[in-house]
């Protein structure tokens, strides 16, 4: 099912339109990759008849359908590690010090995918700071695919999936088998809440965060796009809060009100004071 110039053009501009992802010259084998089987499963005989109705008024459902598949989910538990060491050794330990009075955590995983993240973080809190146990500990994590948001309120996954980051240890602890899934705990499940959340749009209510997790999103957004959503991080994000990018990603020349803070391979930043 190949794709023609006017069609990937049209694709193009709804990605941007509906989620702020641009997608690059020459990613026609993308479009074709990940919508030729949304078109087949809806019954279009070719994906030019599929994007022909897509085209057209009221076909949200097929939208929605499309932009799933075209919204990069790639994603993996424990991802890089080193942030999730930092997490651990440093930014963890700092938070909690300073929350020790109120004893009162909110953390967002944004564009969190089929959950492995956030579960990753539940995970590392359940087992290394047990003293958060008497804590309220407010996990949101967001996407805006809400296929991906499906899997991940189900907490199950394939057996590459888990043996992509989950440590041995973990995965005996905290996730049981279930034929040829591995099914997260309830106790792990429950410590998370998933909302649909489209960056480039109008965000919900949210609380002040102490720590935002947007890792490996902003590569996919133009300039204005990222400016946009650092300077709504930036109100968002408590004075002494956290914030984690993807290993590519920086605020420098985006937004000057935050400051770099490096604990060994890991950078994140903060709200300059």
């Amino acid at each position: 099912m190949p794709i023609d110039t006017d069609n990937f053009e049209f694709v193009r501009k709804l990605l941007r339109q509906e989620s702020g992802v641009v997608l690059d010259d020459g990613k026609q084998y993308l479009v074709e990759t990940r919508l030729t089987p949304v078109a087949r499963e809806a019954g279009f005989v070719s994906l030019e008849d599929f994007l022909t109705r897509l085209r057209g008024h009221g076909q949200n459902d097929l939208r929605t359908k499309a932009i799933d598949a075209l919204t990069t989910n790639e994603t993996q538990f424990f991802r890089d590690v080193h942030p999730f060491d930092a997490l651990k050794t440093s930014i963890l330990p700092d938070l909690i010090a300073k929350r020790s009075r109120l004893r009162h955590l909110n953390v967002w995983s944004a564009a969190a995918s089929s959950g492995q993240e956030a579960y990753s973080l539940a995970m590392l809190l359940a087992e290394h700071f047990p003293e958060l146990s008497s804590w309220s500990v407010n996990i949101i994590a967001s996407d805006i695919s809400d296929q991906a948001l499906e899997q991940a309120q189900r907490g199950s996954y394939r057996q590459l999936e888990v043996n992509r980051g989950v440590p041995a240890a973990m995965l005996v602890k905290y996730f049981r088998k279930q034929a040829t899934q591995w099914q997260i705990s309830d106790e792990i499940r429950r410590r998370v809440e998933f909302r649909n959340i489209n960056l480039i749009g109008e965000w919900p209510s949210l609380p002040p965060m102490d720590l935002v997790m947007l890792r490996n999103v902003l590569i996919y957004f133009d300039i204005a796009t990222k400016r946009t959503i650092l300077r709504k991080l930036r109100h968002l994000l408590k004075p002494d809060g956290y914030l984690l990018l993807g290993s590519a990603e920086t605020t420098v020349n985006l937004n000057p009100s935050f400051e770099i803070v490096q604990f060994d391979r890991t950078v994140c930043y903060r709200p300059r004071g």
